[in-house]
């Protein structure tokens, strides 16, 4: 593969995660989160934030108390800012790009403040509360929203447009959504998230907000910063099969990870970990193991697999960028997330499940971090050690 090839599917400029910030079920930081998943301790226990008597299923994984998600963004945020070294001045140059369910205030607000609360209003106010630049997106897509400004936020920074945006994400558990999924049967009846297990009965809801910073090697070794990770290649692709059941074959998915290695110049041989979507749904893990084999070929069968989701839940729109936290810190751990909740294999998702917490050294190479959508969409985030 040409270099002039690469640069023109992502730009000329490298691009590295300068910084991250969490809150999940374990607590405020990275490392707790990062301890659970490493250990596959799962988060999920019943729910006390709101009345869930009469609802077929009662657990989530929660932080605990009652946070609220302005205040856990502006908090995440700012460590994220932090981690990586960026000044008040560096911040107001800085777009943030916010994936979120929307303002939780604007469905009980009153129909003449709804203005204020629509999910741009939202957004415009973490980024000013936070000192950075306005102008910046919001992205309410599902499941790959936060995904999806990862990828816009790493080609602006490749291709000279920004020398680094801050994207950030947010779900709080609340009962309109958890009465959503439970009504229409998609919460896991025993209470556990099993990614690709015999016998799992689909997912859970998780708290998750995230924040990370996206910029360009070059302005991060300007100002003598060292990079958490290298951000080597970014892939989106949909086939809207279906308004919420994936395509069985999982050709969306796997295009998109071709997209994500074709940017990065990454053969499958060099891909050492997957955090998959795995949700813990039939349908969708068995459809996700079929995009592996056909995106990574013989690869598939032997590559390390987990989905960080049977530790912390579905996230929703934060979801992608609190798994891509996970993948960077198992990476720089020299560790990998274990696949909680096994009850034995499933001949439909023939993958190399990680089973045990025992230090298993350095993963090999890169790792990708998947996300799948309701309505076919689908992408991929290829990171790698600086």
């Amino acid at each position: 593969m040409t270099d002039t090839v690469l640069t023109a599917r992502r730009g000329p400029r490298s691009v590295v995660v300068g910084g991250m910030g969490v809150l999940s079920a374990f607590g405020r930081g990275v490392g707790p989160l990062l301890g659970a998943a490493l250990a596959g301790r799962s988060g999920f226990g019943p729910v006390g934030r709101f009345e869930v008597a009469g609802r077929r299923v009662d657990r989530a994984a929660l932080h605990p108390g009652e946070p609220l998600l302005a205040r856990e963004l502006d908090r995440v945020v700012g460590e994220a800012c932090g981690s990586a070294g960026l000044s008040a001045a560096r911040r107001a140059g800085c777009p943030l790009y916010l994936a979120v369910h929307g303002d939780p205030a604007l469905a009980r607000a009153a129909p003449v403040w709804r203005p204020g609360h629509a999910v741009g209003a939202f957004a415009a106010g973490v980024a000013r509360r936070a000192g950075l630049a306005g102008g910046g997106r919001a992205y309410t897509s599902g499941c790959t929203a936060s995904a999806d400004a990862v990828a816009d936020a790493a080609s602006a920074v490749a291709r000279g447009r920004v020398e680094r945006v801050v994207v950030a994400a947010g779900y709080l558990v609340e009962p309109d959504q958890f009465a959503l999924f439970d009504a229409g049967g998609a919460l896991a009846r025993d209470g556990r998230v099993r990614p690709f297990s015999a016998g799992r009965s689909g997912l859970l809801l998780g708290d998750g907000v995230a924040a990370v910073v996206v910029e360009s090697a070059d302005a991060a070794r300007a100002r003598g910063a060292e990079p958490l990770a290298v951000l080597a290649g970014w892939g989106r692709a949909g086939d809207a099969h279906h308004v919420c059941r994936p395509r069985p074959d999982g050709a969306g998915l796997a295009r998109a990870i071709g997209a994500a290695l074709l940017r990065g110049g990454v053969g499958p041989e060099r891909v050492g970990y997957v955090n998959a979507h795995g949700a813990g749904s039939v349908l969708g893990d068995r459809a996700e193991a079929a995009a592996l084999h056909r995106a990574l070929g013989a690869v598939a069968a032997r590559v390390p697999v987990s989905s960080s989701k049977s530790v912390h839940g579905q996230a929703l729109e934060a979801g992608a960028l609190l798994e891509l936290v996970v993948t960077v810190g198992a990476l720089r751990a020299g560790r990998l997330p274990v696949n909680a909740g096994l009850l034995g294999p499933d001949p439909d998702c023939p993958l190399n499940l990680v089973r045990t917490s025992e230090p298993s050294g350095a993963p090999t190479g890169f790792a990708l971090s998947l996300s799948t959508a309701f309505g076919g969409a689908n992408a991929a985030l290829l990171v790698g050690l600086p």
